[in-house]
């Protein structure tokens, strides 16, 4: 793991919503409470079940959500860009991360002490607001996916997933795919020979255009049509 370096949260211009709403002093005390560190694509930065002593803050980059199922399948949870808190829902829990973290795309890294944060959600309700508010983003947003999944057919999960990088992660009609076409299987519920499928079918109906990974979506409507009847 990279060397960290020193944090200076009163300048820094990758503050979350949360930390913007932080008097002077507040800063001051988080950025004693923290360091920073980068992080190259394909690194693991938090594994499953690891004892969690510090929030995570991701200032920039790509990251992904996963977990390790039977026979040691992963599963996707969600793909996490750059100003997001990583793993706030087992910050109250047993302290045991529930999830694996790994670098999509090289990042920077912030680590907090879980105790200092705690104390601002307590002394300020402004913060406390805020990291509620990304909180239950995130849960809504995990509930659909998993909803998705569950009633889609293989055709609407695909759309989902490409309007998912185009809409929320990259916000463009072009982007190059930071996962495999393995990770992508294990992202909607399908497998490694159906995404080549889907891929084929969707360049071949004109709705995408491909190259290796570099992805254009051309028929935007028609790919948010086929999202819709799933």
């Amino acid at each position: 793991m990279a060397n960290s370096l020193k944090v200076d949260c009163l300048e820094c211009k990758d503050k979350s919503c949360a930390v913007s709403v932080l008097n002077n002093t507040e800063l001051e005390i988080l950025s004693g409470n923290s360091s920073e560190i980068f992080l190259k694509r394909g690194e693991l930065l938090y594994k499953e079940g690891a004892l969690s002593s510090n929030i995570i803050y991701l200032k920039s980059g790509l990251v992904k959500e996963y977990t390790t199922g039977v026979n040691n399948k992963e599963q996707i949870i969600q793909i996490i860009k750059s100003h997001s808190y990583l793993g706030l829902s087992s910050m109250f829990g047993n302290k045991m991360s529930m999830y694996s973290y790994s670098v999509l795309e090289d990042s920077r890294i912030c680590y907090i002490d879980s105790e200092v944060f705690k104390n601002l959600i307590q002394t300020n309700g402004m913060f406390s607001y805020e990291i509620l508010v990304s909180v239950c983003k995130e849960n809504i947003n995990n509930y659909h996916r998993c909803l998705n999944k569950s009633i889609k057919q293989m055709y609407g999960r695909f759309a989902d997933a490409l309007l998912y990088f185009s809409n929320v992660i990259y916000e463009s009609n072009e982007f190059e795919l930071p996962i495999t076409q393995l990770e992508l299987a294990a992202l909607i519920g399908a497998t490694r020979e159906s995404i080549t499928r889907m891929f084929t079918k969707f360049k071949n109906e004109g709705i995408i255009e491909l190259q290796n990974r570099r992805i254009v979506i051309v028929k935007v409507d028609l790919l948010e049509n086929i999202s819709k009847i799933g």
